[in-house]
């Protein structure tokens, strides 16, 4: 009796485990489109290279190399026109840096302090607090930067001008915080706990544990989350525009006005110049150079995370 149920299970077995030709074709139908959603980025990114590269070759051919990149002046849109976009640079890395040392100090305490400080009950309640610092409209940081935090730098500084990339770059950093934090922090606590039990056996301090051990083995994320921070400053647009008074101006001091390439191509988008002018080609240029920036900056955080991943 036994028997017969065992070949009439197998039987079933067998019976459900064959050749369903509309089985596969429903399964090659759904890679397909798994294929195609994934493919989305890859076509995406591919476009806007494309568009990039040959607009810019438009430009180019009117305006030397050379002069777009060792010119001192940024003038595109006077008669006169010069076309360095060092000017444009300089604005950039200025705020950015600013920012950057406001972002990365504060988020990587913070996501230290949430990793292995913070009880459980100020963990779930920080938490979207930072989520949502980071979902708030960068123009409401742009004009919080105007009207509030510029007069109350101005107390400090008189010689302070009303637009300058001091208050733009110090909000940026405040807006950047959750990025880094956030991913940071995920990165702390993705580390196993018997690192942190080996450590605390060893007599360490809970503070000790975190610096010498927990930070060490999370760097490759922590990495991730500056490169993150980095990207996302330097393709900020809406504060600049806002607080940064978008004058070309070749400095590095943030307590002067300046544009950004960000801001610049808000400026040129919203003009009045015909398409296919060299004026309005120079979007195009610099937007090429921003991307540029931004994968230098990436090659850099992939370089970093594998160096990290092969120490730790």
């Amino acid at each position: 009796m036994s028997s017969l149920a065992q070949v009439g299970a197998e039987q079933s077995v067998s019976a459900r485990l064959k050749r369903r030709p509309m089985r596969h074709v429903t399964e090659r139908v759904i890679e397909l489109i798994l294929f195609l959603a994934a493919s989305v980025s890859v076509f995406t990114t591919l476009a806007i290279v494309f568009i990039l590269v040959r607009e810019s070759w438009i430009f180019f051919e009117h305006v030397p190399l050379h002069d777009f990149i060792f010119d001192t002046q940024w003038t595109p849109l006077f008669d006169d026109a010069h076309f360095g976009i060092m000017v444009l640079l300089s604005g950039t890395l200025t705020s950015s840096l600013v920012a950057l040392l406001i972002a990365i100090p504060l988020g990587t305490i913070i996501a230290i302090y949430l990793s292995e400080f913070a009880p459980f009950r100020v963990r779930e309640v920080a938490k979207p607090f930072l989520e949502l610092l980071g979902g708030i409209p960068t123009i409401v940081y742009g004009y919080f930067a105007l009207v509030f935090l510029t007069p109350v730098l101005q107390k400090i500084y008189p010689a302070l001008p009303g637009f300058n990339l001091l208050s733009a770059g110090l909000i940026m950093g405040v807006m950047i915080i959750p990025y880094v934090s956030s991913l940071a922090e995920d990165a702390m606590r993705a580390v196993p706990m018997n690192l942190r039990e080996g450590s605390y056996a060893m007599g360490a301090t809970r503070l000790q544990t975190a610096l010498r051990v927990v930070v060490p083995a999370a760097t490759s994320g922590i990495t991730s989350a500056y490169i993150l921070g980095i990207s996302r400053a330097v393709g900020e647009t809406m504060i600049l525009a806002v607080a940064g008074g978008m004058q070309p101006n070749l400095s590095f001091n943030p307590a002067e006005p300046g544009a950004t390439i960000t801001s610049y191509i808000v400026q040129v988008a919203l003009g009045d110049l015909p398409h296919g002018s060299i004026g309005y080609q120079t979007i195009f240029a610099a937007g090429l150079t921003l991307m540029l920036m931004t994968l230098m900056f990436n090659l850099l955080g992939h370089y970093l995370r594998r160096r990290f991943r092969e120490v730790y």
